[in-house]
């Protein structure tokens, strides 16, 4: 039996938005993201490079009337990326947590990929904008990631003051979070669940 292929292609095209995104889960970090908003492409290059996740994202949207399409779309296709390449989740050790430091900044992030979507999102950002990017849709893209992929994510500032390095921070500790969630244990052959299923 050859080793299952954890990879997805996306596509979504609206009014507002069209995304082109594949994801590989089992990859080394390598990238091609172009969203049109320099600061956010850096963030999910960098959510490629420490979870290890082969990504490409090419994206274009109403970026004249303002990110937040843009943002909440891509969002919406990395969420069903994940869950797509995830498939039945079999043999996932399912539970991540990491916490990184930027800086003067903090964070925590805690995945259970569980299925069911919540997300706590406690961080202050006192710019409005980063880079081109509404620090208010980083939230916005973290809700439509765990909607879509069908996850439980909570992500806590411990500390920081400057915005740009909180954000870097967030993506960074979701990446290693993530990366420790979708890590086969291979004494598991089903899923990790009393239920039988996630």
């Amino acid at each position: 039996m050859g080793e299952e292929i954890r990879s997805a292609d996306i596509q979504r095209k609206t009014s507002e938005t069209e995304i082109l995104l594949q994801i590989g889960l089992d990859g080394t970090g390598r990238h091609q993201i172009d969203t049109e908003i320099p600061f956010f492409s850096h963030m999910l290059t960098l959510f490629a490079v420490h979870s290890l996740c082969d990504l490409k994202i090419a994206a274009r949207g109403d970026i004249e009337v303002d990110d937040h399409h843009s943002v909440e779309d891509i969002g919406i296709c990395l969420g069903q990326g994940i869950k797509q390449a995830l498939g039945e989740k079999r043999g996932i050790k399912r539970y991540g947590e990491a916490t990184v430091p930027m800086d003067e900044a903090l964070v925590r992030a805690v995945i259970d990929l569980s299925g069911r979507p919540y997300l706590v999102f406690n961080a202050d950002l006192p710019k409005e904008k980063i880079g081109g990017l509404s620090s208010e849709n980083v939230q916005e893209f973290f809700y439509a990631l765990v909607v879509s992929a069908g996850m439980n994510l909570h992500i806590d500032v411990i500390r920081g003051r400057n915005s740009h390095h909180i954000v870097e921070a967030i993506f960074k500790a979701f990446a290693r979070a993530f990366r420790e969630a979708i890590a086969i244990e291979p004494r598991v052959e089903g899923v990790w669940s009393s239920k039988g299923s996630l």
